[in-house]
Protein backbone atom coordinates (compact mmCIF):
# COMPACT_ATOMS: atom_id res chain seq x y z
CA UNK A 1 0.00 0.00 0.00
CA UNK A 2 1.62 3.56 -1.03
CA UNK A 3 1.25 6.32 1.88
CA UNK A 4 0.65 9.63 0.36
CA UNK A 5 1.29 12.59 2.64
CA UNK A 6 1.41 16.27 2.31
CA UNK A 7 4.78 18.51 3.07
CA UNK A 8 4.13 21.53 3.84
CA UNK A 9 6.19 24.57 1.70
CA UNK A 10 6.16 28.09 1.34
CA UNK A 11 2.20 29.57 2.56
CA UNK A 12 0.07 27.26 0.97
CA UNK A 13 2.20 24.55 -1.04
CA UNK A 14 2.10 21.20 -0.81
CA UNK A 15 5.04 18.86 -2.05
CA UNK A 16 3.32 15.30 -1.68
CA UNK A 17 5.22 12.67 -0.40
CA UNK A 18 4.67 8.93 -1.71
CA UNK A 19 6.01 5.69 -0.61
CA UNK A 20 6.02 2.31 -0.01
CA UNK A 21 8.94 -0.17 1.85
CA UNK A 22 12.14 1.65 0.81
CA UNK A 23 11.03 3.52 -2.40
CA UNK A 24 10.25 7.13 -2.06
CA UNK A 25 8.68 10.02 -4.53
CA UNK A 26 7.60 13.61 -4.16
CA UNK A 27 5.70 15.45 -6.27
CA UNK A 28 5.93 19.18 -7.46
CA UNK A 29 9.15 19.94 -4.62
CA UNK A 30 9.23 23.98 -5.22
CA UNK A 31 11.25 23.48 -1.98
CA UNK A 32 14.24 20.99 -1.57
CA UNK A 33 14.60 21.46 2.35
CA UNK A 34 11.19 20.07 3.77
CA UNK A 35 11.88 16.88 1.05
CA UNK A 36 14.80 16.66 2.74
CA UNK A 37 13.99 16.46 6.53
CA UNK A 38 10.73 14.08 5.62
CA UNK A 39 12.91 11.76 3.82
CA UNK A 40 14.93 11.98 7.08
CA UNK A 41 18.08 10.36 5.36
CA UNK A 42 15.97 7.84 3.04
CA UNK A 43 16.93 7.58 -0.83
CA UNK A 44 14.62 9.91 -2.98
CA UNK A 45 13.64 7.76 -6.02
CA UNK A 46 12.07 10.06 -8.17
CA UNK A 47 10.25 13.38 -8.78
CA UNK A 48 6.86 13.79 -11.03
CA UNK A 49 6.50 17.48 -12.09
CA UNK A 50 3.04 19.43 -12.90
CA UNK A 51 4.13 22.27 -14.32
CA UNK A 52 6.68 24.74 -14.57
CA UNK A 53 5.79 27.32 -12.12
CA UNK A 54 9.04 27.85 -9.79
CA UNK A 55 6.70 27.38 -6.37
CA UNK A 56 6.39 23.29 -7.95
CA UNK A 57 9.97 22.95 -9.40
CA UNK A 58 12.12 25.18 -7.17
CA UNK A 59 13.74 22.39 -5.60
CA UNK A 60 14.35 20.12 -8.49
CA UNK A 61 17.86 20.69 -9.16
CA UNK A 62 19.01 20.32 -5.43
CA UNK A 63 17.50 17.13 -5.38
CA UNK A 64 18.70 15.83 -8.13
CA UNK A 65 22.37 16.26 -7.22
CA UNK A 66 21.68 14.93 -3.80
CA UNK A 67 19.79 11.81 -4.71
CA UNK A 68 20.39 11.31 -8.63
CA UNK A 69 16.95 11.05 -8.90
CA UNK A 70 14.01 10.67 -11.77
CA UNK A 71 12.79 13.44 -12.92
CA UNK A 72 9.15 13.09 -14.76
CA UNK A 73 7.41 15.77 -16.34
CA UNK A 74 6.41 17.80 -19.16
CA UNK A 75 9.59 18.29 -21.61
CA UNK A 76 8.99 22.29 -21.18
CA UNK A 77 10.49 21.70 -17.54
CA UNK A 78 14.23 21.96 -17.24
CA UNK A 79 16.14 18.81 -15.56
CA UNK A 80 13.31 16.44 -17.03
CA UNK A 81 14.29 13.07 -17.28
CA UNK A 82 11.69 11.58 -18.54
CA UNK A 83 9.48 13.90 -20.83
CA UNK A 84 5.55 13.21 -20.22
CA UNK A 85 2.88 14.38 -22.67
CA UNK A 86 -0.83 13.29 -23.19
CA UNK A 87 -1.62 9.30 -23.14
CA UNK A 88 1.69 8.63 -22.06
CA UNK A 89 1.56 5.41 -19.33
CA UNK A 90 4.16 4.78 -16.74
CA UNK A 91 4.54 2.54 -13.24
CA UNK A 92 4.75 3.76 -10.42
CA UNK A 93 5.46 1.53 -7.28
CA UNK A 94 4.47 -1.31 -9.86
CA UNK A 95 1.16 0.31 -10.24
CA UNK A 96 -0.30 2.02 -13.36
CA UNK A 97 -0.12 5.51 -14.11
CA UNK A 98 -1.54 7.56 -17.13
CA UNK A 99 -0.71 11.25 -18.09
CA UNK A 100 -3.74 13.42 -18.86
CA UNK A 101 -2.59 17.46 -20.43
CA UNK A 102 -4.41 19.80 -18.61
CA UNK A 103 -3.56 22.88 -19.73
CA UNK A 104 -5.32 26.42 -18.83
CA UNK A 105 -3.18 27.22 -15.63
CA UNK A 106 0.35 26.57 -17.44
CA UNK A 107 0.33 25.58 -21.79
CA UNK A 108 2.35 22.43 -20.14
CA UNK A 109 0.38 20.66 -17.07
CA UNK A 110 -0.21 17.54 -16.96
CA UNK A 111 -1.94 15.21 -14.49
CA UNK A 112 -1.16 12.08 -13.04
CA UNK A 113 -3.47 9.37 -12.67
CA UNK A 114 -1.95 6.25 -10.35
CA UNK A 115 -4.13 3.39 -10.52
CA UNK A 116 -3.49 1.59 -7.10
CA UNK A 117 -5.29 -2.09 -6.46
CA UNK A 118 -8.82 -0.59 -7.14
CA UNK A 119 -8.07 3.08 -5.55
CA UNK A 120 -7.44 5.83 -8.12
CA UNK A 121 -5.07 8.81 -6.87
CA UNK A 122 -5.01 12.30 -8.93
CA UNK A 123 -1.84 14.42 -8.87
CA UNK A 124 -3.52 17.45 -10.68
CA UNK A 125 -1.00 20.48 -9.70
CA UNK A 126 -2.85 24.11 -9.92
CA UNK A 127 -5.02 22.82 -12.33
CA UNK A 128 -8.08 21.22 -9.94
CA UNK A 129 -8.62 22.85 -6.68
CA UNK A 130 -10.56 21.67 -3.60
CA UNK A 131 -13.72 24.01 -4.35
CA UNK A 132 -11.71 25.90 -7.20
CA UNK A 133 -9.20 25.50 -10.03
CA UNK A 134 -6.58 27.51 -11.22
CA UNK A 135 -5.80 31.17 -12.44
CA UNK A 136 -5.65 31.01 -16.34
CA UNK A 137 -1.64 32.83 -16.48
CA UNK A 138 -1.20 30.83 -19.93
CA UNK A 139 -4.44 29.03 -21.15
CA UNK A 140 -7.83 29.80 -22.81
CA UNK A 141 -11.33 29.52 -20.43
CA UNK A 142 -11.98 26.61 -23.22
CA UNK A 143 -8.71 25.22 -22.54
CA UNK A 144 -9.20 25.00 -18.75
CA UNK A 145 -13.21 23.88 -19.06
CA UNK A 146 -11.89 21.16 -21.14
CA UNK A 147 -8.99 20.39 -18.93
CA UNK A 148 -11.55 20.24 -15.86
CA UNK A 149 -14.00 18.18 -17.70
CA UNK A 150 -11.46 15.04 -17.97
CA UNK A 151 -10.62 15.25 -14.29
CA UNK A 152 -13.96 15.78 -13.43
CA UNK A 153 -15.11 12.41 -15.73
CA UNK A 154 -12.81 10.50 -13.21
CA UNK A 155 -14.77 7.58 -10.94
CA UNK A 156 -16.18 9.52 -8.01
CA UNK A 157 -14.37 7.69 -5.63
CA UNK A 158 -11.13 9.45 -7.27
CA UNK A 159 -8.68 10.89 -4.55
CA UNK A 160 -7.76 14.15 -5.25
CA UNK A 161 -4.15 15.79 -4.61
CA UNK A 162 -3.86 19.21 -5.56
CA UNK A 163 -0.62 21.40 -4.64
CA UNK A 164 -2.16 24.48 -2.47
CA UNK A 165 -4.21 24.96 0.99
CA UNK A 166 -6.99 27.20 -0.89
CA UNK A 167 -9.94 25.11 0.46
CA UNK A 168 -11.59 28.09 2.70
CA UNK A 169 -10.96 30.73 0.41
CA UNK A 170 -12.30 28.57 -2.42
CA UNK A 171 -15.54 27.45 -0.34
CA UNK A 172 -16.40 31.19 -0.14
CA UNK A 173 -16.42 31.75 -3.38
CA UNK A 174 -18.39 28.75 -3.99
CA UNK A 175 -21.08 29.72 -1.00
CA UNK A 176 -21.23 32.85 -3.33
CA UNK A 177 -21.99 31.16 -6.47
CA UNK A 178 -24.15 29.00 -5.22
CA UNK A 179 -25.81 29.93 -1.73
CA UNK A 180 -28.25 27.24 -1.38
CA UNK A 181 -26.06 24.44 -2.03
CA UNK A 182 -25.98 22.66 1.54
CA UNK A 183 -23.14 20.60 0.60
CA UNK A 184 -20.50 23.53 0.16
CA UNK A 185 -22.11 24.83 3.78
CA UNK A 186 -21.17 21.03 5.04
CA UNK A 187 -17.71 21.28 3.15
CA UNK A 188 -17.21 24.29 4.84
CA UNK A 189 -17.78 23.57 8.45
CA UNK A 190 -15.17 20.45 8.38
CA UNK A 191 -12.88 22.62 6.28
CA UNK A 192 -12.73 25.25 8.98
CA UNK A 193 -12.49 22.38 11.69
CA UNK A 194 -9.67 20.96 10.14
CA UNK A 195 -7.63 23.71 10.11
CA UNK A 196 -8.30 25.14 13.71
CA UNK A 197 -6.42 21.54 14.22
CA UNK A 198 -3.71 22.94 11.54
CA UNK A 199 -4.42 19.95 9.36
CA UNK A 200 -5.03 19.48 5.28
CA UNK A 201 -8.04 19.66 3.98
CA UNK A 202 -6.67 17.14 1.36
CA UNK A 203 -6.88 15.11 -0.31
CA UNK A 204 -10.60 15.83 -1.93
CA UNK A 205 -12.55 13.32 -4.28
CA UNK A 206 -14.23 13.90 -7.61
CA UNK A 207 -17.25 13.44 -6.09
CA UNK A 208 -17.13 15.87 -3.52
CA UNK A 209 -15.72 18.40 -6.05
CA UNK A 210 -18.50 17.32 -8.33
CA UNK A 211 -21.25 18.43 -5.07
CA UNK A 212 -18.79 22.06 -4.21
CA UNK A 213 -16.93 23.03 -6.81
CA UNK A 214 -18.42 25.84 -8.90
CA UNK A 215 -16.66 25.52 -12.07
CA UNK A 216 -17.52 21.88 -12.16
CA UNK A 217 -21.17 22.43 -11.77
CA UNK A 218 -21.57 25.24 -14.49
CA UNK A 219 -24.84 23.26 -15.97
CA UNK A 220 -26.83 23.85 -12.81
CA UNK A 221 -29.30 26.87 -12.67
CA UNK A 222 -28.30 28.69 -9.92
CA UNK A 223 -24.95 28.81 -10.92
CA UNK A 224 -25.22 30.00 -14.17
CA UNK A 225 -27.68 32.78 -12.91
CA UNK A 226 -25.22 34.15 -10.85
CA UNK A 227 -22.50 33.57 -13.48
CA UNK A 228 -24.61 35.77 -15.56
CA UNK A 229 -25.27 38.29 -13.23
CA UNK A 230 -21.92 38.82 -12.74
CA UNK A 231 -21.15 39.25 -16.35
CA UNK A 232 -24.41 41.29 -16.96
CA UNK A 233 -24.95 39.64 -19.69
CA UNK A 234 -26.84 36.57 -21.39
CA UNK A 235 -24.51 33.08 -21.03
CA UNK A 236 -25.38 30.38 -23.60
CA UNK A 237 -22.69 27.41 -22.77
CA UNK A 238 -20.51 26.14 -20.21
CA UNK A 239 -17.59 27.76 -21.68
CA UNK A 240 -18.97 31.15 -21.46
CA UNK A 241 -19.86 30.41 -17.95
CA UNK A 242 -17.02 29.14 -16.53
CA UNK A 243 -15.31 31.94 -18.18
CA UNK A 244 -17.35 34.56 -15.87
CA UNK A 245 -16.44 32.65 -12.91
CA UNK A 246 -13.30 32.54 -13.29
CA UNK A 247 -12.87 36.39 -14.07
CA UNK A 248 -15.33 36.83 -10.97
CA UNK A 249 -13.16 34.71 -8.59
CA UNK A 250 -10.00 36.67 -9.85
CA UNK A 251 -11.62 39.44 -8.41
CA UNK A 252 -13.36 38.18 -5.53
Amino acid sequence: MITIRPIPAFNDNYIWHLHQDREHWVVDPGDAAPVIRSLDGQKLQGILLTHHHLDHTGGVQALKEKYDCEVFGPASIQGVTRPLQDGDRFSLFGYDCEVLAVPGHTLDHIAVVLNEDGTTHLFCGDTLFAAGCGRLFEGTPQQMHHSLSRLAALPEATKVYCAHEYTLANLAFAAAAEPENPDIQERTAAARAARAQNRPTLPSTIGTELRTNPFLRTGFPEIRAKAAAHAGDTLKTPVEIFASLRRWKDTF
